[in-house]
């Protein structure tokens, strides 16, 4: 009798955990992954090497009003980075962004599937090495999709694709940013 109530407890543990995971609360966390600065490379001379990838990280912070709603900021030092070399010269592009989505998701027990939807402001630079060089700033939309999984009450992991459009201006070039990160969040 005296197991049964232990495993009625844990069980009951359990189905609790996921809902409180996702209940109103602040939150921040971390993330890191790849991203691609779509089409920069295009159009350049045979015989030039260019690389659009490069690894991002993200920091964010948020607002979960119910728990399938949330308010996000969240800030990309190194958004995108494209690197381009040939005959000489060196090229580098890179773009940095502030983004705010709402985080519409669905929970699933342990795991959630989520939807972003929102606006950044992007600040991209240009340089080479031989003195050219360019910036821009620009804002646009950004959306994306991924799944989560909640370990405890305050600890949680996500997964997940977001695209940038057209980050850049006329002294740089634009580009979509597509942005595969993981993450880990933390609520307070």
């Amino acid at each position: 009798m005296r197991r049964s109530h232990i495993i009625i407890g844990i069980t009951a543990a359990l189905v609790a955990l996921p809902a409180a995971a996702q209940e109103p609360g602040w939150y921040a966390g971390i993330s890191i992954g790849q991203s691609k600065f779509n089409n920069q490379c295009d159009g350049l001379p045979s015989g030039a090497s260019c690389d659009e990838n490069t690894t991002t990280y993200k920091l964010v912070g948020g607002y979960q009003f119910t728990r399938s709603l949330a308010l996000e900021l969240g800030y990309s030092p190194e958004l995108a980075k494209a690197s381009a070399s040939g005959f000489g010269v060196t090229a580098d592009l890179k773009a940095s962004a502030v983004e705010l989505v709402a985080i519409p998701s669905v929970p699933l027990g342990d795991f959630s599937l989520f939807a972003k939807l929102g606006f950044y402001a992007a600040e991209t630079k240009g340089s080479s090495n031989v003195g050219v060089s360019a910036s821009d700033s620009n804002a646009g939309w950004t959306a994306g999709l991924g799944a989560g999984y909640s370990f405890t009450k305050n600890l949680s992991a996500r997964l997940e694709w977001q695209r940038y459009d057209q980050v850049g201006g006329d002294n740089t070039g634009k580009a979509d940013v597509d942005a595969f990160n993981l993450g880990l969040l933390y609520r307070f």
